[in-house]
């Protein structure tokens, strides 16, 4: 008689999981697609105002990572747990690689529209300072030890720099700056339909690498610290000597 394989619940995580690097990888090349030969060439700027597809959905997503990471923070601060800490600093590091490429696109968008690659508009700098704050979490939590002091004096920090976010989405309203609206009440949006769509497939595709990004680093902690835990109990038993494999 054969025996029957059970699909465990990991078993359907990893399935789910594979499955979504799949959808991800088709939407993203999709998406690039459309940006590329798809979307009109606006006529002001040219072809470098199809940084912005890229530029405004990596932004978003290091929102998403920012969130988790608060999420996380808060979560492990009130429980205490290993989930809650793994998804913050799976938060922090989303929130530090997605923060780059907004840093990186932008000044190749301002390259072209101010004449600089740099300056110190509010809403540049304040999102300067949140990709540092995730920065020093990270740093952190690599060379701080992994001890529960550590944990909690990181987690206050993932808190905390949530605190900036608003002061990003709100510093062109009230501090002016150089920044454009585009999307936002006032701006002068995107007028052809294929611009929205091309902007669309952006923060679909860069919502769903967030996700992937989240998801898998949140995984990898898990396990990491599942192995700690493992190693701490074995020389607690005394089957192996500390500092030994």
């Amino acid at each position: 008689m054969t025996k029957r394989t059970q699909i465990t619940p990991t078993d359907r995580a990893s399935l789910a999981f594979y499955l979504l690097i799949a959808v991800t990888a088709a939407i993203t090349v999709g998406a690039v697609h459309f940006i590329a030969f798809r979307a009109p060439t606006e006529a002001t700027m040219g072809i470098v105002q199809k940084v912005f597809y890229f530029h405004v959905p990596s932004a978003y997503a290091m929102y998403l990572g920012a969130t988790a990471c608060f999420v996380g923070s808060a979560g492990y601060l009130a429980k205490g747990t290993r989930g809650w800490d793994a998804l913050a600093k799976a938060g922090a590091e989303t929130a530090v690689t997605m923060g780059l490429m907004v840093l990186i696109s932008g000044p190749l968008w301002a390259a072209k529209a101010w004449g600089v690659y740099w300056t110190w508009d509010p809403r540049l700098t304040t999102s300067m300072l949140s990709v540092l704050i995730y920065v020093a979490y990270v740093v952190l939590r690599a060379f701080s030890g992994g001890g529960e002091a550590e944990r909690k004096f990181a987690a206050a920090l993932g808190v905390l720099g949530a605190a900036n976010l608003p002061i990003i989405h709100f510093s062109v309203q009230k501090w002016g700056g150089n920044h454009p609206k585009v999307i936002t009440k006032g701006g002068g949006g995107l007028q052809h339909p294929d611009m929205k769509t091309a902007l669309m497939l952006g923060f679909l595709s860069f919502t769903l690498i967030a996700i992937v990004v989240l998801w898998q680093r949140a995984r990898l902690e898990l396990a990491a610290s599942r192995l700690a835990d493992a190693e701490q109990e074995a020389v607690e038993l005394g089957l192996v000597e500390e500092g030994n494999p």
